[in-house]
């Protein structure tokens, strides 16, 4: 399984397990993490689920939707995701998301 670790802006972090299939969104919804708002459900369509990304391994490039969205952060980095877009499958190595100090 999956371990995600969820850092908040004031360094204090949550473990929670990556169920497969979920979205990082829905994982951190379904543990109650704070610092993920998903307004729209997962849409990409708000980018309120913004968070900084890091894995050992690969993950799928973000499509022209997140990276349009992605593209009104001013905080973005290289390792910026929308945390709906990003979904745990088998074998997918621990994740670590940094979240941002706030959504917008």
């Amino acid at each position: 399984m999956t371990v995600i670790t969820f850092i908040q802006h004031d360094g204090s972090e949550r473990m929670v397990d990556g169920d497969v299939g979920l979205s990082l969104m829905e994982a951190a919804l379904k543990h109650d993490v704070p610092g993920i708002d998903a307004d729209c459900g997962g849409g990409a369509i708000c980018g309120t689920c913004h968070c900084f990304v890091e894995v050992s391994g690969d993950l799928p490039a973000p499509d022209s939707q997140e990276t349009a969205m992605l593209g009104l952060r001013p905080d973005r980095a290289d390792n910026s995701r929308l945390a709906c877009q990003i979904v745990v499958s088998d074998g997918m190595a621990d994740v670590t998301v940094r979240l941002p100090e706030f959504q917008m």
